[in-house]
């Protein structure tokens, strides 16, 4: 099957948003950032290069200046609290979490506090009071008080569960954890993209597309270059800075636990 191919379904979904007068909604989040680095260049030479805002989850315990002084030519980029210091606290055999319960509640929010107070100290406005946990995961138990504590939103992986704060999911993670560990096939990641789409036209979530600048291989980049280039080829589209989604409260936050 030839490039085009691949995407041509994709096209031919949003032709049908465009039709019905429509907006397909995406938004980008990129994990782990903590340094300046070449991959994290491409990211933000690529973003910028087509007006895609993009959401960096920053790891507090393990950035400073550096990457502040990098961003200040990055005005697309807002950065997010990615946990504190990105360690593993489960036990052997367990699925990784930092934000599980094997320490005592009160420690993890303090560290939680913490990264917060240390991300709006380093990036002032360029900060989002957003939570994205490590791995994806936190303790149910610890949602109810993240308000508490400063955040406004908190951002995982799938659909969204009722929560106290807003629920800001990635829905669509270009990377093969569980295979190569390289990019997802082509096609797989464009028809998880159209049934997202299709989701999100019934009334679903936005198109929350999970990336990892310092694992992709040419294929991500490759993907990346041409959904974008997709996406701007059609008024149907809109990337969207995650302090709308934020500010729209999305992912129905109400009272109750994720």
């Amino acid at each position: 099957m030839t490039s085009d191919q691949i995407w041509q379904p994709l096209v031919e979904e949003l032709a049908r948003w465009q039709r019905a007068d429509r907006k397909a909604e995406f938004w980008l989040r990129d994990d782990d950032a903590v340094d300046p680095a070449p991959a994290l260049d491409r990211l933000l030479d690529l973003t910028s290069g087509v007006a895609v805002p993009v959401t960096l989850a920053v790891i507090p315990a393990l950035t400073d200046e550096k990457l502040v002084a990098r961003l200040y030519e990055a005005p697309h980029a807002t950065v997010a609290v990615h946990g504190w210091a990105h360690r593993n606290h489960a036990s052997e055999g367990e699925k990784k979490q930092e934000l599980g319960p094997h320490r005592p509640r009160q420690a993890v929010l303090d560290d939680l506090a913490r990264g917060l107070s240390r991300i709006t100290g380093l990036h002032g406005a360029r900060a989002v009071p957003m939570l994205v946990p490590p791995w994806n995961r936190i303790d149910a138990g610890l949602v109810s008080e993240l308000g508490s504590i400063g955040f406004a939103a908190l951002s995982v992986y799938g659909p969204p569960k009722p929560a106290s704060l807003a629920v800001i999911n990635s829905n669509v993670d270009i990377m093969d954890w569980h295979g190569a560990r390289g990019c997802c096939d082509h096609g797989i990641l464009v028809q998880t993209i159209i049934a997202q789409l299709r989701n999100a036209f019934d009334g679903g979530e936005p198109v929350g597309l999970l990336t990892h600048h310092l694992v992709h291989d040419e294929s991500a980049w490759l993907f990346l270059e041409r959904l974008f280039t997709v996406t701007a080829q059609t008024e149907a589209c809109a990337w969207l800075p995650i302090r709308t989604l934020i500010g729209r409260g999305a992912g129905r936050a109400i009272s109750g636990k994720v």
